[in-house]
């Protein structure tokens, strides 16, 4: 298990339990205590947790955490997710991605489709995104303006505007944090729920690209309302009383 395997790890027992002790985490993790007690001491020094004698209890009720902490998180879901989504873009289509991993999978996907070597256009306000497509000689990439957010990667602030009030989008994939037929689609940081509400605002068609543990979660920032939402893209996990309420609210649910 690499250190950011580890680190996300301990950041996820957090998020359930609330504590953990040294102990309690070297045993679930299968690694020296002393290999536990310096990955806190280094998520202490990031503030992604709090250390307490023997142990560490969490830093906030849910966590934002770095894009490179959290690629390992349902990986398997996320690439059956990606290549669902990907059959909905047609060639020559104009997509809107946001920032986060399913979308970051999503537009690796897109990029080796086989349907779309006669061009596509990405507008993405994710700089890890745009960086792997700038080589991709049949993709045009639009990139927002903004400051970039370390977390996500994304490019949030006023200075995103002016790029996406000048632009159409024939359909836009919205990475998530949270899902919630009541509140709609949510994200942890306010700066990234307004330039991706922005960024939705400019599509004909909005799919929401999430693994089934996003999906009846709310975050701390509104992105949208649910009826602005067509269609989830999710993974099979998702429950069929989440599906139902979503399909009831007039989403689409497409289980991969």
């Amino acid at each position: 298990m690499s250190r950011y395997d580890r680190w996300n790890a301990i950041l996820e027992l957090l998020a359930q339990e609330g504590r953990l002790t040294v102990e309690d985490a070297a045993q679930a993790l299968e690694v020296s205590t002393a290999t536990i007690r310096r990955d806190f001491d280094q998520l202490a020094q990031q503030q992604m947790l709090m250390r307490t004698r023997g142990g560490a209890v969490a830093q906030s009720v849910s966590y934002d955490l770095p894009l490179r902490y959290k690629t390992a998180r349902h990986a398997d879901e996320k690439n059956r997710i990606a290549m669902a989504a990907a059959e909905l873009v047609p060639p020559g289509a104009v997509v809107g991605l946001n920032g986060g991993t399913t979308t970051s999978e999503l537009a690796r996907t897109l990029a080796i489709r086989p349907a779309l070597e006669s061009g596509f256009t990405v507008v993405t306000n994710a700089l890890n995104i745009a960086a792997e497509l700038t080589v991709r000689q049949h993709v045009k990439i639009v990139v927002t303006g903004g400051v970039a957010r370390q977390q996500s990667y994304e490019l949030i602030g006023p200075l995103a505007s002016g790029v996406l009030e000048q632009v159409t989008l024939d359909i836009a994939f919205l990475g998530v944090d949270g899902l919630d037929v009541e509140l709609g689609a949510s994200a942890h940081h306010e700066g990234e729920a307004s330039v991706n509400n922005l960024l939705i605002s400019r599509a004909a068609q909005v799919v929401v690209v999430a693994d089934s543990s996003k999906i009846g979660k709310r975050a701390f920032s509104r992105i949208c309302p649910i009826t602005r939402i067509d269609t989830l893209v999710t993974d099979d996990r998702l429950s069929d009383e989440l599906a139902g309420a979503l399909s009831d609210a007039g989403v689409k649910v497409v289980r991969a």
